[in-house]
């Protein structure tokens, strides 16, 4: 006697493996997405405006200016790193004989570099427009000589890390559609075997509602289970990275990355529900002739 086929019983092999594999691409896109944010906000924060100040200025004055950028709305507010440094002129000598390997200050007889604060700012003023005008409010302070930072270094990191991220969008995009017409196609093949089947149990009253709900469920179930297993794979490759690559761990936003995983799951069950109903309901609202 012929095995009794059950209903929404379709190759759920086929079907998960390919929800896995595109759900974990997608997810690793929002991972680089989440790690390249991390690691443009580090960047951003150190990088630093200097201030130097009049070769003249008395301890006091010094003190009456750090008083002057502290209170200044763009200066970056952290307990992480230290805002606003100050370096005497003898400390930068020493840094740029160290970095040159160069006695500038043996070959010219002084030393005619000058006291500075290097003052780090906020993420929202990273733009060359905004540093330009921070530079000419800081310049305005009494005893300031000059201010400097590294100009046209700010357009250049937004402007390529606007591409990384148009790159990766439109990748997961693509990713998403490819997704979505591979599992319904393979939902429409499974279900088109079936047809008879559902068109037998229109046929004895049975409602839409009725006759959707286990294929459906078979659908989120499937779903649930490719973005389970994406999201293991998603964690699993995470935390091989973050072993093996050094400073890596450094860029981690875990509460990201647990949201980021609920999202592959809670797309995996809209992919399954949704192209199972999809497909359903074409056949459905088709014709006796039609299904032959």
């Amino acid at each position: 006697m012929p095995k009794k086929k059950k209903i929404g019983s379709y190759p759920n092999a086929m079907i998960v493996m390919s929800l896995t594999a595109a759900l974990f691409l997608i997810g690793f896109c929002g991972l680089l997405v989440i790690q390249s944010k991390k690691l443009v906000s580090i960047i951003r924060q150190n990088i630093e405006v200097r201030v130097f100040l009049d070769k003249e200025e008395t301890k006091a004055g010094q003190d009456s200016i750090l008083g002057v950028i502290k209170a200044k709305p763009y200066v970056l507010i952290s307990t992480e790193v230290k805002p606003i440094t100050f370096v005497s002129k003898e400390e930068a000598a020493k840094e740029f004989i160290e970095g040159t390997k160069e006695d500038f200050v043996t070959f010219l007889g002084e030393n005619p570099l000058r006291d500075s604060y290097r003052v780090k700012i906020q993420e929202d003023y990273f733009e060359e427009a905004k540093l330009q005008l921070i530079k000419k409010d800081l310049e305005k302070i009494k005893g300031v000589y000059e201010v400097v930072y590294q100009e046209d270094l700010a357009d250049n990191i937004n402007r390529n890390v606007t591409k990384i991220y148009v790159v990766l969008a439109s990748f997961a995009l693509i990713m998403l559609i490819i997704i979505v017409l591979l599992v319904n196609n393979t939902i429409k093949l499974a279900i088109y075997s079936q047809r008879f089947l559902i068109r037998s149990m229109q046929l004895v009253g049975a409602t839409n509602g009725f006759i959707q709900r286990p294929y459906v469920m078979r659908g989120a179930i499937q779903g649930l289970i490719g973005g389970v297993l994406a999201g293991a794979l998603l964690i699993g490759l995470q935390q091989l990275a973050v072993r093996n690559v050094e400073g890596l761990g450094m860029l981690q936003e875990y509460d990201k990355i647990i949201i980021l995983v609920a999202s592959v799951l809670a797309l995996g069950v809209l992919i399954g529900v949704s192209s199972t109903y999809q497909s359903l309901a074409r056949y459905l609202r088709m014709a006796l002739d039609d299904l032959y």
